[in-house]
């Protein structure tokens, strides 16, 4: 039986949607890839009660692992050592060696040479953070607040208290899973695979309907935990499964692509961000947007290295930019309206000509929530696709949904288109 686990984000800003969360997708993620289940992922405000209702709850759910993310800084309001220390029965006590560690830090981080006398708020907050629950094991911070590890005691699981900041959290997590806690807490957990397929323009009322099917048609099917998400256009098909029901999974993925081969396009997890960038080769490519505003190329260029394939682009959202910056006619614009095919070829040939690229995508639409006009309603989009030594061509694509998931929508289509275009060398 798999180890199960629970995480707990505190945050009023989380909780009241001033932030994403980005702690807890990400400690799930991570727990996943160990084989672990993690049965609930919840978020409470910055309040002892509140805390303490959700360490309660999950204590009673079988979970062997509670995670906890924030509330660990210097200010009145961080008491999540505290809360976890009254959940424990254990009391706190001052760990010199933490102390001097924080100290350290903070005179390292504000230049304080080692005989300057820190102010009495420096030192309470020092004093605060180094308060450990007896018996547990302090995990050295990477900011100024230590992690802390509790033992699992009788009825109760571990309990591992990390920090709020995503770049805290995520540089002391290495440590805190060689901590005998944690160690202990996961020996008895059964490794487990996830495999993803990604599919485009596979709606989720048609894959639900051949998942039915395989219920009845994969052997082993029920060894499975499938998982789907649909995002930006794309359907993501999350397996996990142990080791030895590997051949369920192969039949399971074999049933789905005889069924909707013309849809899933990665098999093995793969983005078509990097499916673009493998058939880019040694290509280069530019953007010239209206609607997107620069989202195509914010997404070319979220990897590191991506200097090496994309040259630059253009948001060309008035008229007067598309004609004077990348020279689409006017007479053109006047006669087919800036959302048109034609407008579309002109804007990427435009593009790829002024900044010498291989291969341009252009974008151009109706956002909305105005600006419909007869025969081109909220959501008419124009993507056109230059290559190098190929005829320029566009495509118009009619999206749902309000002026943001148009945009996503935009730019699932324009890359999916690339990198179709590309497939055919």
């Amino acid at each position: 039986m798999s180890t199960r686990a629970g995480i707990v984000v505190t945050g009023t800003e989380v909780l009241s949607g001033w932030i994403a969360d980005r702690n807890g997708p990400w400690v799930s993620q991570r727990l996943l890839e160990l084989g672990v289940d993690v049965a609930h992922l919840t978020v409470c405000g910055d309040r002892p009660d509140d805390l303490r209702a959700q360490l309660d709850f999950l204590s009673t759910q079988g979970v062997d692992l509670i995670v906890t993310t924030g509330g660990l800084g210097p200010t009145a309001d961080d008491l999540t050592v505290a809360t976890v220390a009254e959940f424990t029965s254990r009391p706190l006590a001052r760990d010199p060696e933490m102390a001097h560690t924080i100290e350290s830090v903070i005179r390292s981080w504000r230049r304080y040479s080692t005989v300057d006398e820190l102010p009495s708020s420096t030192i309470a907050a020092i004093e605060k953070q180094a308060l450990i629950p007896q018996g547990a094991e302090a995990i050295p911070p990477t900011g100024t607040a230590p992690g802390v590890a509790v033992p699992a005691g009788e009825a109760r699981p571990a309990v591992l208290v990390l920090p709020g900041p995503p770049r805290e959290l995520q540089s002391m997590w290495p440590t805190a899973l060689t901590t005998d806690t944690v160690t202990t807490a996961l020996r008895d957990r059964v490794p487990a695979t996830l495999e993803t397929l990604r599919a485009y323009g596979l709606s989720e009322p048609d894959l639900a309907a051949s998942l039915v099917d395989a219920e009845t048609t994969v052997a082993g099917f029920h060894a499975l935990e499938v998982t789907t998400c649909m995002r930006g256009g794309e359907l993501e098909i999350s397996t996990q499964f142990a080791a030895n029901d590997a051949s369920a999974y192969d039949a399971l993925a074999s049933f789905l692509l005889e069924r909707h081969s013309d849809r899933i396009y990665s098999t093995d997890g793969r983005a078509v961000d990097d499916l673009l960038i493998e058939r880019l080769a040694d290509r280069t490519i530019v953007t010239a947007e209206s609607c997107t505003g620069g989202l195509v190329a914010a997404r070319l260029t979220d990897r590191p290295g991506s200097s090496a394939y994309m040259l630059g682009g253009v948001v060309s959202y008035s008229n007067d930019v598309k004609t004077g910056a990348i020279g689409v006619p006017a007479d053109m614009i006047a006669e087919h309206g800036a959302v048109s095919e034609e407008v579309a070829v002109a804007m990427a040939d435009g593009v790829a000509a002024r900044l010498h690229a291989d291969v341009a995508v252009s974008t151009t639409g109706i956002a909305g929530p105005g600006g419909a006009v007869p025969g081109k309603p909220v959501g008419t989009v124009c993507i056109g696709v230059a290559v190098a030594g190929r005829d320029t061509f566009a495509v118009t694509r009619q999206f749902p949904g309000d002026r943001q998931q148009v945009r996503e929508l935009t730019v699932a289509a324009a890359l999916h288109l690339v990198v179709d275009t590309l497939g055919f060398d």
